[in-house]
Protein backbone atom coordinates (compact mmCIF):
# COMPACT_ATOMS: atom_id res chain seq x y z
CA UNK A 1 0.00 0.00 0.00
CA UNK A 2 3.05 2.40 0.80
CA UNK A 3 3.89 1.57 -2.97
CA UNK A 4 0.90 2.01 -4.04
CA UNK A 5 0.03 5.23 -2.93
CA UNK A 6 3.37 6.76 -2.45
CA UNK A 7 3.63 6.24 -6.64
CA UNK A 8 0.51 7.78 -7.48
CA UNK A 9 -1.39 5.12 -8.12
CA UNK A 10 -4.27 5.33 -5.47
CA UNK A 11 -6.46 8.08 -5.91
CA UNK A 12 -9.19 7.15 -3.93
CA UNK A 13 -8.87 7.74 -0.36
CA UNK A 14 -5.53 7.41 1.76
CA UNK A 15 -3.17 4.63 2.66
CA UNK A 16 -3.58 4.54 6.53
CA UNK A 17 -7.85 4.02 5.58
CA UNK A 18 -6.98 1.29 3.08
CA UNK A 19 -4.62 -0.34 5.63
CA UNK A 20 -7.33 -0.37 8.25
CA UNK A 21 -10.03 -1.72 5.42
CA UNK A 22 -7.44 -4.29 4.94
CA UNK A 23 -6.74 -4.88 8.79
CA UNK A 24 -10.48 -5.52 9.36
CA UNK A 25 -10.54 -7.80 6.37
CA UNK A 26 -7.66 -9.94 7.79
CA UNK A 27 -9.29 -9.90 11.14
CA UNK A 28 -12.80 -11.43 9.89
CA UNK A 29 -11.65 -13.58 6.78
CA UNK A 30 -7.58 -14.50 7.52
CA UNK A 31 -6.73 -12.78 4.38
CA UNK A 32 -7.95 -9.59 2.21
CA UNK A 33 -9.22 -8.75 -1.74
CA UNK A 34 -6.97 -6.56 -3.67
CA UNK A 35 -8.88 -3.94 -6.06
CA UNK A 36 -8.78 -3.86 -9.42
CA UNK A 37 -6.14 -1.26 -9.51
CA UNK A 38 -4.24 -2.83 -6.52
CA UNK A 39 -3.63 -6.19 -8.87
CA UNK A 40 -2.66 -3.76 -11.64
CA UNK A 41 -0.19 -2.13 -10.07
CA UNK A 42 0.79 -5.09 -7.86
CA UNK A 43 1.40 -7.87 -11.17
CA UNK A 44 3.77 -5.25 -13.07
CA UNK A 45 5.51 -4.17 -9.89
CA UNK A 46 6.26 -7.25 -9.38
CA UNK A 47 7.76 -7.38 -12.62
CA UNK A 48 9.86 -4.27 -12.15
CA UNK A 49 11.30 -6.40 -9.06
CA UNK A 50 11.85 -9.16 -10.95
CA UNK A 51 15.66 -9.84 -10.94
CA UNK A 52 16.73 -12.37 -13.13
CA UNK A 53 14.49 -10.31 -16.07
CA UNK A 54 16.45 -8.40 -18.53
CA UNK A 55 13.35 -6.72 -19.93
CA UNK A 56 12.10 -4.91 -17.14
CA UNK A 57 12.00 -1.39 -19.12
CA UNK A 58 8.49 -2.31 -20.41
CA UNK A 59 6.83 -3.20 -17.25
CA UNK A 60 4.52 -0.46 -17.34
CA UNK A 61 2.62 -2.03 -20.54
CA UNK A 62 2.47 -5.24 -18.93
CA UNK A 63 -1.08 -6.25 -19.95
CA UNK A 64 -3.46 -7.73 -16.65
CA UNK A 65 -5.87 -10.33 -17.49
CA UNK A 66 -8.36 -9.92 -14.21
CA UNK A 67 -10.12 -13.73 -13.57
CA UNK A 68 -10.07 -13.96 -10.20
CA UNK A 69 -13.81 -15.17 -10.61
CA UNK A 70 -12.66 -17.87 -12.83
CA UNK A 71 -12.09 -21.54 -10.57
CA UNK A 72 -13.36 -24.17 -12.69
CA UNK A 73 -10.53 -25.98 -14.76
CA UNK A 74 -12.27 -25.89 -18.05
CA UNK A 75 -12.81 -22.45 -17.59
CA UNK A 76 -9.22 -21.87 -16.22
CA UNK A 77 -8.36 -23.82 -19.24
CA UNK A 78 -10.64 -21.56 -21.88
CA UNK A 79 -9.20 -18.59 -20.43
CA UNK A 80 -5.39 -19.65 -21.21
CA UNK A 81 -5.95 -20.20 -24.85
CA UNK A 82 -7.28 -16.72 -24.68
CA UNK A 83 -4.13 -15.39 -23.10
CA UNK A 84 -2.34 -17.37 -25.53
CA UNK A 85 -4.37 -15.96 -28.85
CA UNK A 86 -3.97 -12.43 -27.33
CA UNK A 87 -1.03 -12.01 -26.26
CA UNK A 88 0.31 -13.47 -29.73
CA UNK A 89 -1.42 -11.32 -31.72
CA UNK A 90 0.04 -12.77 -35.00
CA UNK A 91 2.75 -11.82 -34.29
CA UNK A 92 2.60 -8.81 -32.71
CA UNK A 93 3.46 -10.10 -29.19
CA UNK A 94 2.13 -8.24 -25.87
CA UNK A 95 3.69 -8.48 -22.46
CA UNK A 96 0.36 -10.08 -20.64
CA UNK A 97 -0.59 -11.77 -17.37
CA UNK A 98 -3.38 -13.55 -16.28
CA UNK A 99 -4.89 -13.27 -12.62
CA UNK A 100 -6.08 -16.20 -11.10
CA UNK A 101 -8.00 -16.84 -7.64
CA UNK A 102 -5.40 -16.80 -5.06
CA UNK A 103 -5.12 -19.04 -2.37
CA UNK A 104 -7.02 -17.89 1.09
CA UNK A 105 -7.56 -19.67 4.44
CA UNK A 106 -8.29 -23.29 3.92
CA UNK A 107 -9.31 -22.76 0.15
CA UNK A 108 -6.02 -23.41 -2.13
CA UNK A 109 -6.28 -21.03 -5.44
CA UNK A 110 -5.95 -23.33 -9.20
CA UNK A 111 -2.45 -24.34 -10.04
CA UNK A 112 -0.62 -25.21 -13.39
CA UNK A 113 1.68 -28.24 -13.19
CA UNK A 114 3.04 -26.87 -16.60
CA UNK A 115 6.47 -25.01 -16.43
CA UNK A 116 4.79 -22.73 -19.63
CA UNK A 117 1.37 -23.19 -21.03
CA UNK A 118 3.52 -24.28 -24.28
CA UNK A 119 5.80 -27.15 -23.81
CA UNK A 120 6.86 -29.69 -25.90
CA UNK A 121 6.82 -33.53 -24.47
CA UNK A 122 9.51 -35.66 -23.66
CA UNK A 123 9.32 -39.27 -24.27
CA UNK A 124 11.27 -41.61 -22.46
CA UNK A 125 12.24 -44.41 -24.39
CA UNK A 126 13.30 -48.12 -23.04
CA UNK A 127 16.97 -47.26 -24.20
CA UNK A 128 16.58 -44.10 -21.35
CA UNK A 129 16.84 -41.90 -24.59
CA UNK A 130 14.40 -38.68 -24.98
CA UNK A 131 12.23 -37.90 -27.99
CA UNK A 132 11.21 -34.43 -27.79
CA UNK A 133 12.54 -32.39 -25.08
CA UNK A 134 14.49 -34.00 -22.12
CA UNK A 135 13.28 -30.89 -19.74
CA UNK A 136 9.49 -32.00 -19.82
CA UNK A 137 9.88 -35.98 -19.33
CA UNK A 138 8.55 -35.41 -15.57
CA UNK A 139 5.48 -33.29 -17.06
CA UNK A 140 5.03 -35.39 -20.24
CA UNK A 141 4.50 -39.14 -17.62
CA UNK A 142 2.67 -37.20 -15.32
CA UNK A 143 0.36 -36.26 -18.21
CA UNK A 144 0.19 -39.75 -19.04
CA UNK A 145 -0.31 -41.33 -15.81
CA UNK A 146 -3.96 -38.90 -16.07
CA UNK A 147 -5.30 -39.94 -19.33
CA UNK A 148 -3.21 -37.99 -21.90
CA UNK A 149 -2.64 -40.56 -25.26
CA UNK A 150 0.76 -38.55 -26.37
CA UNK A 151 0.89 -36.32 -29.20
CA UNK A 152 1.91 -37.71 -33.00
CA UNK A 153 5.18 -38.92 -31.56
CA UNK A 154 6.98 -36.32 -33.21
CA UNK A 155 10.00 -33.97 -31.47
CA UNK A 156 7.56 -30.70 -30.79
CA UNK A 157 4.40 -32.57 -29.48
CA UNK A 158 2.48 -30.08 -27.26
CA UNK A 159 1.96 -31.46 -23.68
CA UNK A 160 -1.85 -30.17 -22.84
CA UNK A 161 -2.22 -27.99 -20.04
CA UNK A 162 -2.64 -29.80 -16.41
CA UNK A 163 -4.70 -27.69 -13.95
CA UNK A 164 -4.99 -28.54 -10.68
CA UNK A 165 -8.10 -27.56 -8.75
CA UNK A 166 -8.87 -28.28 -4.93
CA UNK A 167 -12.70 -29.48 -5.96
CA UNK A 168 -11.66 -31.60 -8.88
CA UNK A 169 -7.78 -32.65 -8.48
CA UNK A 170 -5.61 -32.90 -11.65
CA UNK A 171 -7.52 -32.45 -15.41
CA UNK A 172 -6.09 -31.89 -18.65
CA UNK A 173 -7.26 -30.06 -21.05
CA UNK A 174 -5.21 -30.48 -25.13
CA UNK A 175 -4.27 -27.08 -26.66
CA UNK A 176 -6.10 -26.37 -29.61
CA UNK A 177 -3.97 -25.65 -32.75
CA UNK A 178 -4.45 -22.66 -33.38
CA UNK A 179 -3.65 -21.09 -29.67
CA UNK A 180 -0.06 -22.41 -30.73
CA UNK A 181 1.95 -19.57 -32.89
CA UNK A 182 4.92 -21.34 -34.27
CA UNK A 183 7.66 -20.85 -36.21
CA UNK A 184 9.51 -23.09 -38.45
CA UNK A 185 13.33 -22.47 -38.68
CA UNK A 186 15.48 -21.76 -41.37
CA UNK A 187 19.02 -20.28 -42.12
CA UNK A 188 19.49 -17.28 -44.55
CA UNK A 189 22.84 -19.17 -45.87
CA UNK A 190 22.55 -22.82 -45.20
CA UNK A 191 19.90 -23.94 -46.95
CA UNK A 192 20.63 -27.66 -45.26
CA UNK A 193 19.23 -25.65 -42.12
CA UNK A 194 15.62 -25.92 -43.21
CA UNK A 195 15.95 -29.87 -43.13
CA UNK A 196 16.86 -30.19 -39.39
CA UNK A 197 12.89 -30.03 -38.95
CA UNK A 198 13.22 -27.43 -36.20
CA UNK A 199 10.65 -25.19 -34.78
CA UNK A 200 9.28 -23.33 -31.96
CA UNK A 201 6.76 -21.75 -30.01
CA UNK A 202 6.28 -18.06 -30.38
CA UNK A 203 4.88 -16.35 -26.76
CA UNK A 204 6.77 -17.89 -23.58
CA UNK A 205 4.30 -18.06 -21.27
CA UNK A 206 5.28 -18.75 -18.03
CA UNK A 207 2.79 -20.85 -15.70
CA UNK A 208 4.67 -22.10 -12.49
CA UNK A 209 5.66 -19.44 -10.43
CA UNK A 210 3.09 -17.36 -7.88
CA UNK A 211 2.45 -13.76 -8.20
CA UNK A 212 3.08 -12.41 -4.42
CA UNK A 213 1.19 -9.29 -3.65
CA UNK A 214 1.33 -7.87 -0.24
CA UNK A 215 1.32 -11.21 1.17
CA UNK A 216 -1.48 -12.64 -1.10
CA UNK A 217 -0.43 -15.82 -3.23
CA UNK A 218 -1.82 -16.23 -6.67
CA UNK A 219 -0.16 -19.56 -7.65
CA UNK A 220 -2.26 -19.18 -11.20
CA UNK A 221 -0.54 -16.29 -12.99
CA UNK A 222 0.76 -17.06 -16.05
CA UNK A 223 2.49 -13.96 -17.90
CA UNK A 224 4.71 -13.44 -21.00
CA UNK A 225 6.65 -11.16 -23.12
CA UNK A 226 8.56 -12.23 -25.78
CA UNK A 227 11.89 -14.24 -26.59
CA UNK A 228 15.34 -13.46 -26.49
CA UNK A 229 16.54 -15.38 -29.34
CA UNK A 230 19.63 -17.02 -26.80
CA UNK A 231 16.64 -18.25 -24.93
CA UNK A 232 15.80 -20.36 -28.26
CA UNK A 233 18.87 -20.98 -30.44
CA UNK A 234 21.82 -21.06 -27.36
CA UNK A 235 19.62 -22.79 -23.94
CA UNK A 236 16.47 -24.85 -25.91
CA UNK A 237 18.70 -26.00 -29.30
CA UNK A 238 22.17 -25.35 -27.48
CA UNK A 239 21.90 -27.46 -24.23
CA UNK A 240 23.46 -30.89 -24.16
CA UNK A 241 20.14 -31.60 -21.60
CA UNK A 242 17.85 -30.03 -24.05
CA UNK A 243 17.82 -30.34 -27.74
CA UNK A 244 21.47 -30.60 -28.08
CA UNK A 245 21.94 -29.27 -31.65
CA UNK A 246 25.86 -28.33 -31.80
CA UNK A 247 27.08 -31.52 -32.75
CA UNK A 248 24.14 -31.53 -35.84
CA UNK A 249 24.54 -27.99 -37.34
CA UNK A 250 28.63 -28.16 -36.47
CA UNK A 251 28.70 -31.71 -38.92
CA UNK A 252 26.43 -30.07 -41.17
CA UNK A 253 28.42 -27.27 -41.49
CA UNK A 254 32.30 -29.54 -41.53
CA UNK A 255 33.52 -27.78 -38.75
CA UNK A 256 36.51 -30.02 -37.11
CA UNK A 257 34.57 -31.51 -34.25
CA UNK A 258 38.10 -33.25 -33.19
CA UNK A 259 39.38 -30.72 -31.11
CA UNK A 260 37.59 -28.03 -28.41
CA UNK A 261 40.24 -26.02 -29.35
CA UNK A 262 39.02 -25.13 -33.23
CA UNK A 263 35.88 -23.44 -31.12
CA UNK A 264 33.34 -25.70 -33.71
CA UNK A 265 30.70 -25.34 -30.63
CA UNK A 266 30.96 -21.49 -30.27
CA UNK A 267 30.43 -21.45 -34.35
CA UNK A 268 27.55 -23.86 -34.21
CA UNK A 269 25.88 -21.53 -31.41
CA UNK A 270 26.34 -18.43 -33.50
CA UNK A 271 24.72 -19.83 -36.62
CA UNK A 272 21.91 -21.47 -34.16
CA UNK A 273 21.17 -18.14 -32.99
CA UNK A 274 21.20 -16.51 -36.56
CA UNK A 275 18.75 -19.31 -37.74
CA UNK A 276 16.01 -18.20 -34.61
CA UNK A 277 16.10 -14.47 -35.39
CA UNK A 278 15.83 -14.92 -38.98
CA UNK A 279 13.52 -17.47 -39.05
CA UNK A 280 11.16 -15.10 -36.32
CA UNK A 281 11.66 -11.93 -38.43
CA UNK A 282 11.08 -13.39 -41.83
CA UNK A 283 7.52 -15.21 -40.01
CA UNK A 284 6.73 -11.62 -38.65
CA UNK A 285 6.88 -12.43 -34.99
CA UNK A 286 8.60 -10.38 -32.42
CA UNK A 287 11.85 -11.12 -31.03
CA UNK A 288 14.91 -9.51 -29.68
CA UNK A 289 18.32 -10.07 -29.86
CA UNK A 290 20.84 -9.77 -27.02
CA UNK A 291 22.62 -6.80 -27.51
CA UNK A 292 19.63 -5.13 -28.44
CA UNK A 293 18.17 -6.47 -25.22
CA UNK A 294 21.48 -5.42 -23.16
CA UNK A 295 21.12 -1.86 -23.86
CA UNK A 296 17.64 -1.13 -23.04
CA UNK A 297 18.52 -3.36 -19.74
CA UNK A 298 20.76 -0.71 -19.22
CA UNK A 299 18.21 2.11 -20.24
CA UNK A 300 15.48 0.44 -17.15
CA UNK A 301 18.25 0.69 -14.68
CA UNK A 302 19.34 4.16 -15.57
CA UNK A 303 15.24 5.39 -15.07
CA UNK A 304 15.09 3.46 -11.85
CA UNK A 305 18.02 5.36 -10.38
CA UNK A 306 16.76 8.14 -11.39
CA UNK A 307 13.05 7.68 -9.49
CA UNK A 308 15.37 6.97 -6.77
CA UNK A 309 14.57 3.10 -6.19
CA UNK A 310 16.56 0.14 -6.28
CA UNK A 311 16.88 -2.66 -9.78
CA UNK A 312 17.82 -5.74 -8.01
CA UNK A 313 19.68 -7.63 -10.62
CA UNK A 314 21.20 -11.51 -10.73
CA UNK A 315 24.26 -10.62 -12.97
CA UNK A 316 24.43 -14.26 -13.94
CA UNK A 317 21.09 -14.48 -15.43
CA UNK A 318 21.19 -10.72 -17.23
CA UNK A 319 24.32 -11.63 -19.06
CA UNK A 320 23.22 -13.51 -21.86
CA UNK A 321 24.60 -16.94 -22.39
CA UNK A 322 26.47 -16.29 -25.51
CA UNK A 323 28.83 -13.41 -25.98
CA UNK A 324 28.53 -12.06 -22.29
CA UNK A 325 31.58 -9.65 -22.56
CA UNK A 326 30.37 -7.93 -25.62
CA UNK A 327 27.14 -7.03 -24.20
CA UNK A 328 27.21 -3.90 -22.18
CA UNK A 329 25.59 -5.81 -18.91
CA UNK A 330 28.59 -7.60 -18.37
CA UNK A 331 30.55 -4.71 -17.52
CA UNK A 332 29.25 -3.52 -14.23
CA UNK A 333 27.74 -4.71 -10.89
CA UNK A 334 24.16 -4.14 -9.57
CA UNK A 335 22.41 -3.75 -6.46
CA UNK A 336 20.83 -7.31 -4.86
CA UNK A 337 17.90 -7.63 -3.24
CA UNK A 338 14.75 -9.26 -2.98
CA UNK A 339 11.76 -7.12 -3.16
CA UNK A 340 7.91 -7.61 -3.22
CA UNK A 341 5.84 -7.69 -5.17
CA UNK A 342 7.30 -10.16 -7.32
CA UNK A 343 6.76 -13.89 -9.18
CA UNK A 344 8.23 -16.59 -6.32
CA UNK A 345 9.25 -19.74 -8.16
CA UNK A 346 7.50 -23.02 -6.26
CA UNK A 347 8.44 -26.49 -5.90
CA UNK A 348 7.87 -28.68 -9.26
CA UNK A 349 5.15 -31.34 -8.29
CA UNK A 350 6.87 -33.57 -10.44
CA UNK A 351 10.58 -33.21 -9.31
CA UNK A 352 10.10 -31.82 -6.45
CA UNK A 353 12.19 -28.99 -7.00
CA UNK A 354 12.00 -25.41 -7.94
CA UNK A 355 10.97 -24.98 -10.90
CA UNK A 356 13.87 -23.10 -13.14
CA UNK A 357 11.76 -20.16 -14.16
CA UNK A 358 12.53 -16.61 -12.91
CA UNK A 359 10.75 -13.67 -14.62
CA UNK A 360 8.92 -12.73 -17.22
CA UNK A 361 10.78 -13.92 -20.05
CA UNK A 362 11.64 -17.69 -20.65
CA UNK A 363 14.86 -19.65 -19.92
CA UNK A 364 18.25 -17.83 -19.39
CA UNK A 365 18.65 -14.80 -19.01
CA UNK A 366 14.98 -13.38 -19.22
CA UNK A 367 11.51 -19.69 -20.61
CA UNK A 368 13.87 -21.07 -21.51
CA UNK A 369 15.13 -22.89 -18.88
CA UNK A 370 12.40 -21.02 -17.47
CA UNK A 371 13.53 -20.01 -18.53
CA UNK A 372 8.20 -16.85 -18.63
CA UNK A 373 8.45 -13.34 -18.10
CA UNK A 374 11.71 -15.84 -20.54
CA UNK A 375 10.65 -14.55 -22.83
CA UNK A 376 11.77 -11.00 -22.83
CA UNK A 377 8.41 -9.76 -20.95
CA UNK A 378 10.27 -9.62 -21.01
Amino acid sequence: MDLFYGEGEGRDGSAAQRMAEIRAEVADTGTYTHTAAELTFGARVAWRNSNRCIGRLYWRSLRVRDRRSTRDAADIAAESVKHLTEAGGGGRIRPTITVFAPDRPGAPGPRFHNEQLIRYAGYTRPDGSVLGDPLNTGITELALRHGWRGGPGTRFDVLPLVIETQRDGIELFELPPEAVLEVELSHPRYPWFAGLGLRWHAVPVISAMDLEIGGVRYPAAPFNGWYMGTEIGARNFGDTERYDMLPVVASKMALDTSSDASLWRDRALVELNVAVLHSFARAGVKITDHHTEAKRFLTHVEREEEAGRSCPTDWSWIVPPISGSATLVFHRYYDEGDLRPNYLRRECPVTGQQHPAAHPAEDHPAPDGPQPPGGITG
